[in-house]
């Protein structure tokens, strides 16, 4: 007989990147350094198709990282749900409001649309893209140490294969794309900042026959806040919507138990919610058959990089997901690693791997910043002062304003976010975007879509991707600025770093 975990009897393997995770993520960004010809080898623990939450996607996603990937007529094949903005029972308006994509002039036209997507469905057609386009995928492969050389890099991974066998590989990089349950982000360097704020607990299920919001919005997500915090209602397909309660930490107890009964409670507090949810039954079998629970803790870690590996998605950092941000972020920073892993190995651009995975971590850490600083101004809209979710609770002594008392709970200052730290300087800098904002939500619908798009606050978290989107679309870039001193934008492919001038 075997032992239970037999060691290796063979050497090593050698690829030239190993990417740990085979969601959104690790298929992004394993996909794009395959197509430049590199040997990439995939390791992803569960066999696919497997459930995930996070169904919400945006346009930068749809129309420029996919794109790019390739899947375009494998998304459209796959009939997900149109999705052309987000309605919202949020603030003091006592109806929902809608905005849309199209708004945005970026945005207009065929790219307005989103999907809202079944994940398992969603994961598997880039996981089998990324087959496709020469990256060896494994699963059921669960890495649990990266292998350090003796300078100090990162040379590979340890895993424990199908079968139970203890494995090494070698690699030049590896991309650490296996979420925030992840075995190996620590070795990276540097700690994982948690918000005191932001540390939400998601109670949710999934409904057959719930309604829907009139045409053209059918397919939008729904948010609604209600005394503990706010419900998600996203419309998967013209019957199965997935339904979840976002609450503060302190409603701990709400969630243990009996989850049936606490989620019933939930929705009758909510009239929205319960509106659309009277004539549905809650799927009680299959992948869509539990009620789960998860802690949506908000966090950055110090350093999202060092030589020979690379954080992406949710390995780095998570936001609050209110405004479905999180397959954007584990898409567009693999996109952003996959750039610096791709100029780094090649031998015709003269830029050096400090320079490259400097450029990543100034990007993909501005574009958190971006949904964090979105996130403060909309959180900051509602009036009542009982409610945790919208007002900074009293936790410390401060005798800041209550907007600075916000960016003061939130990560911790060794995150290095410009958004987390030196709090005064910083609500200075935003004070008149955030009032700019707090107009727009309070003002009175006028019978449309609210032009949201029209705040410099919301346009700074699209313009990144809709650089995407034309990059995908006409093979070049658009983007001339610079975060970095070394001043570099991506190359007219968009998968590699070229000199800026």
């Amino acid at each position: 007989m075997s032992p239970q975990h037999p060691e290796q009897t063979a050497g090593p393997e050698e690829f030239d990147v190993v990417v740990v995770g085979g969601g959104p993520g690790g298929s992004t960004a394993s996909t794009l350094v395959a197509m430049q010809g590199h040997r990439v080898l995939l390791l992803e623990k569960e066999r696919f198709p497997r459930y995930q939450i996070g169904e919400s996607l945006l346009p930068s996603t749809v129309h420029g990282i996919c794109k790019l990937l390739g899947v375009t007529e494998e998304l459209e094949k796959a009939a997900f749900m149109p999705k052309r903005g987000g309605t919202f029972r949020w603030g003091n308006n006592p109806e929902p409001w809608t905005f849309s994509f199209s708004v945005a002039a970026n945005f207009n036209g065929p790219t307005s649309l989103a999907y809202q997507v079944e994940r398992m469905k969603f994961d598997q057609i880039l996981l089998d893209n990324a087959r496709a386009k020469g990256v060896e995928v494994r699963e059921e492969c669960a890495v649990v140490d990266v292998v350090e050389d003796g300078d100090g890099r990162v040379g590979g991974v340890r895993f424990t294969d199908a079968q139970g066998v203890r494995r090494e590989v070698r690699s030049r990089y590896v991309v650490d794309a296996s979420g925030n349950k992840s075995r190996i982000q620590s070795r990276v360097g540097g700690k994982r900042h948690y918000s005191d704020f932001f540390r939400n607990i998601a109670l949710f299920g999934y409904f057959e026959g719930g309604k829907r919001l009139p045409a053209p919005n059918r397919g939008n997500i729904l948010c609604a806040a209600f005394d503990a915090g706010w419900f998600w209602y996203i419309p998967l397909t013209d019957d199965l919507t997935s339904v979840g309660a976002v609450l503060r930490h302190d409603a701990l107890e709400r969630v243990q138990g009996d989850r049936e009964k606490a989620l019933t409670s939930l929705i009758d507090e909510c009239p929205i919610i319960a509106d659309y949810l009277s004539e549905a039954r809650r799927v009680e079998s299959g992948p869509y058959g539990e009620i789960r629970v998860r802690k949506d803790y908000s966090y950055c870690q110090d350093t999202f990089w060092r030589p020979g590996m690379v954080l992406v998605g949710d390995a780095a950092c998570f936001i609050d997901p209110v405004f479905s941000s999180g397959v954007h972020l584990a898409t567009y920073s693999a996109l952003l690693a996959a750039r610096s892993i791709n100029t780094a190995l090649s031998s015709s651009i003269d830029i050096d791997e400090t320079t490259c995975f400097q450029e990543y971590e100034a990007r993909y850490r501005r574009e958190y910043s971006l949904f964090h600083d979105f996130l403060v101004a909309f959180y900051d809209m509602h009036q009542d002062q009982d409610s945790y979710f919208w007002k900074a609770k009293k936790v410390t002594n401060s005798n800041t304003s209550e907007l600075e008392s916000f960016v003061e709970l939130v990560g911790g200052g060794a995150s290095q976010e410009g958004a987390l730290i030196d709090a005064g300087s910083y609500v200075t800098r935003r004070e008149q975007t955030f009032k700019e904002f707090s107009e727009l939500i309070e003002a009175p619908e006028g019978g449309g879509d609210r032009d949201l798009f029209g705040s410099a606050l919301v346009e700074s978290v699209l313009e990144e991707g809709a650089k995407i989107q034309v990059q995908a679309a006409l093979g070049e870039s658009t983007d001339d600025e610079t975060l970095t001193e070394h001043a570099l934008v991506p190359s007219g492919d968009g998968l590699h770093w070229a000199e800026g001038f």
